[in-house]
């Protein structure tokens, strides 16, 4: 992992709070998007939800910034860009977009895991910018984190299938956790956190009586590759790829545009062989 003091100075963040990420793993809160930004991206998810049911399919959580223009802009937001080049460099790919849904009263938790587990991306410092839509505090089922845990080799994780895990396989850190020496990160709309791929981290259900919106957007540099699958794809969202390890996703001029459709299909294909490689089942969340 890169010391802080090889980090040239920050643009956005300041040194103090890239000196937390590289000890801790995480930081926050960051301000990304205004009040009225939040209502109308909010509204554009929510219209399309309303017209399909009142819900997003499992597959349209995952590389949803190949269906929806907004959140392919989103990506690339320079508020979100910043200081994430600030943690990973100039030449950045976003991996994956994942919508993260907790319903008012919702039972739906996640447990508490590393990415850096499943997702098979090597040769590179991964960062998650977690982006809220709604407010989620801890009533909400806010993000919790285990700091300094991305230090060091992963812990040992089970699947365990529970119905009401949010993620694919239940997959769980199989030690005992100090929850006493967790850090809750409650945001606030428009708000973002960042952390790195190996940090320990969970939430809990939503009790809070409005829906936890959030979108997670996994951003790497462009030396990462795919250790797990033989196929991947990612969006080139600042600088150069001087590598080439993933497939690059297409630019989509507007909502669910045909070609880029039909290549989420192929892409979140990918993605679920991944995910569920050595699983014992595959539980339809993706």
């Amino acid at each position: 992992m890169t010391s802080v003091a090889s980090d040239p100075k920050p643009k956005v963040l300041s040194p103090e709070a890239v000196a937390q990420y590289r000890r801790e793993g995480y930081v926050f809160p960051q301000p990304v998007l205004a009040a009225d930004e939040v209502a109308v991206l909010r509204g554009r998810l929510e219209a399309f939800e309303a017209g399909q049911g009142g819900s997003l399919l499992p597959a349209q959580r995952n590389k949803s910034h190949l269906l929806f223009k907004w959140l392919d802009d989103l990506i690339r937001d320079p508020r979100i860009l910043g200081p994430v080049e600030d943690l990973i460099g100039p030449d950045i790919l976003c991996w994956n977009t994942i919508f993260w849904i907790k319903e008012a009263g919702s039972p739906t938790f996640v447990s508490w895991h590393q990415d850096i587990t499943y997702w098979g991306l090597a040769g590179g410092e991964v960062v998650t910018a977690w982006l809220a839509l709604s407010r989620a505090d801890e009533a909400a089922g806010c993000m919790r984190v285990l700091p300094g845990s991305h230090i060091g080799d992963p812990m040992r994780h089970e699947d365990r299938y529970d119905e009401a895990n949010m993620l694919t396989r239940g997959q769980e850190i199989a030690e005992p956790i100090d929850e006493a020496r967790a850090v809750a990160m409650p945001l606030g709309a428009g708000e973002m956190s960042l952390h790195s791929v190996r940090l320990a981290h969970a939430s809990g259900p939503n009790n809070a009586g409005d829906r936890r919106i959030g979108v997670s957007m996994h951003y790497m540099p462009t030396s990462t590759y795919q250790s797990a699958g033989d196929w991947d794809s990612a969006a080139l969202v600042r600088g150069r790829d001087a590598h080439g390890h993933f497939a690059p996703t297409p630019r989509i001029a507007a909502d669910l545009d045909p070609d880029a459709v039909a290549f989420h299909a192929r892409a979140t294909r990918a993605v679920r062989e991944i995910l569920y490689a050595d699983a014992a089942q595959q539980t339809g969340r993706l």
